[in-house]
């Protein structure tokens, strides 16, 4: 027996609920906690202090339990999907994977600043990864639930710019109570880094309550007659239906590596701003967060701006015009560096250089994030959105590598060739070369319009 060749967008006839898409877009809000607080601005730059053994040391075991965790997400993100799409419990394991994040996120007040914490707080940080991406696959499969094919585009929109938002908010609350205090109590204490592991709390905390609007606002999916299978018997199945993808939609198999290669260009924008504003350009600790605040907000509006358009032109058009002007404002970026230049009596600065081309990074991959999800969304054979959407995660997964990569690459091969200083700017051009690739694989890659829906076998 095999699924029909429709998808599961099509399939959803109600009007958009106001309530339903603010409810959904509140637990991208939540899990900007363990994101953008955890992962990216405190807990791990804490994990890579001196305290842990110093950076070279912590990072090199942050990177490696990292590591671990991607293939872990790798292995399991499809079938995690394709087995909460089968047992109607897509809310459910969303709800139990984001639980689980909140636990993690919490269990790391307990690492302590000796080095012998290390392994356990990076650990904790791994498998909160693991468990985010899983939670992820099940969240962005209710998009179809919530939106139409007419609204698709804007509700993607909102729950991208909802993350932004929401890491801006948490940053913000985590910067006055804890890492600068705009007064003093008791989580303000910096004995025993009480008030970074208060951090751990906070975040734990604000996963909790913005992750529950979602499991009472959305249904859940209705439960398929299909056969039991065990866990193993899961993989089996999973490659049946990549061939069955590839025999009756390759289109969308053409789209899930277009996308692999060039969101691994979009996280390396993020991931290395702050480096290259700090390192190239010489931004302190306190511009570099303020950027990163204004970077979120742009990044939240063109998110938002994007999924407007996406409804209107089609996610294709939107992604390929936000590569294309990744690739113009990177290389605007690269090419005037940190140099100070005469503009009609008005001295251009390398700061003002970073502030205006990053801002403009950060404005474009809103929209092409958000069309990606939205793209294959409305792929989505009817009643496998989440599998879909675990080899989204897991082909994103098998290519991470690439921008670090070229990153570090280019930097090595430049050093020699320029002077002191002048080397990491030229990680620029490792990041436009997988953001270019991106865009070329993609432009073969028909509009969502003219794919036809894989019909896939239901056991």
């Amino acid at each position: 027996m095999q699924a029909s060749g429709v998808s599961e967008l099509e399939r959803h006839t109600t009007p958009l609920r106001r309530g339903q898409v603010l409810a959904w877009a509140a637990w991208d809000w939540g899990s900007a906690a363990f994101n953008a607080v955890m992962t990216t601005f405190v807990f791990t730059v804490y994990l890579t202090s001196k305290a842990f053994g110093g950076e070279d040391h912590g990072s090199a075991v942050l990177g490696a339990c990292l590591g671990v965790a991607g293939l872990g997400i790798a292995l399991l993100a499809p079938v995690s999907g394709q087995r909460s799409d089968a047992g109607g419990r897509r809310k459910l394991w969303l709800g139990v994977h984001t639980g689980v994040v909140a636990l993690l996120t919490g269990l790391c007040f307990f690492a302590f600043p000796r080095p012998e914490f290390l392994l356990y707080g990076a650990a904790l940080i791994a498998a909160g990864h693991v468990f985010s991406e899983l939670a992820g696959v099940n969240y962005n499969a209710m998009l179809e639930q919530i939106a139409s094919p007419a609204t698709i585009g804007r509700v993607s929109g909102i729950g991208w710019s909802a993350g932004y938002f929401g890491g801006i908010v948490a940053l913000l609350a985590v910067l006055a109570l804890f890492v600068q205090p705009a007064f003093h109590w008791f989580g303000a204490s910096t004995v025993d880094s009480l008030n970074i592991r208060l951090v751990a709390v906070f975040s734990m905390l604000w996963i909790i309550a913005f992750s529950l609007p979602v499991m009472f606002a959305v249904p859940e999916v209705p439960q398929r007659p299909a056969a039991r299978l065990g866990f193993f018997a899961s993989y089996g199945l999973l490659w049946r239906r990549i061939r069955a993808i590839w025999a009756t939609s390759p289109h969308t198999i053409y789209f899930l590596a277009a996308s692999a290669v060039f969101r691994d260009g979009l996280a390396a924008v993020f991931t290395f701003g702050g480096v290259i504003a700090a390192g190239t350009f010489g931004f302190s600790l306190s511009q570099v967060i303020f950027f990163a605040i204004f970077g979120n907000v742009v990044a939240a509006a063109g998110a938002l701006l994007g999924g407007v358009l996406d409804d209107v032109v089609g996610p294709k058009r939107v992604i390929t015009g936000s590569l294309v002007g990744l690739l113009v404002a990177a290389g605007a970026i690269l090419v005037l560096g940190n140099g100070a230049y005469a503009v009609g009596g008005f001295t251009w600065t390398g700061p003002l250089t970073f502030w205006i081309f990053g801002l403009f990074l950060c404005l474009f991959v809103g929209p092409a994030q958000a069309s990606a999800r939205a793209y294959l969304a409305r792929l989505a054979p009817d009643g496998e959105a989440g599998e879909l959407f675990g080899l989204y995660a897991t082909t994103g997964r098998a290519v991470s590598f690439l921008a670090p990569t070229l990153f570090s690459l280019c930097i090595t091969i430049a050093t020699p060739l320029v002077p002191a200083g002048q080397a990491q700017r030229w990680g620029i051009a490792g990041i436009m070369v997988v953001l270019l690739a991106g865009l070329l694989v993609l432009l073969p890659v028909r509009p969502p319009a003219r794919v036809a829906t894989a019909v896939v076998p239901e056991a």
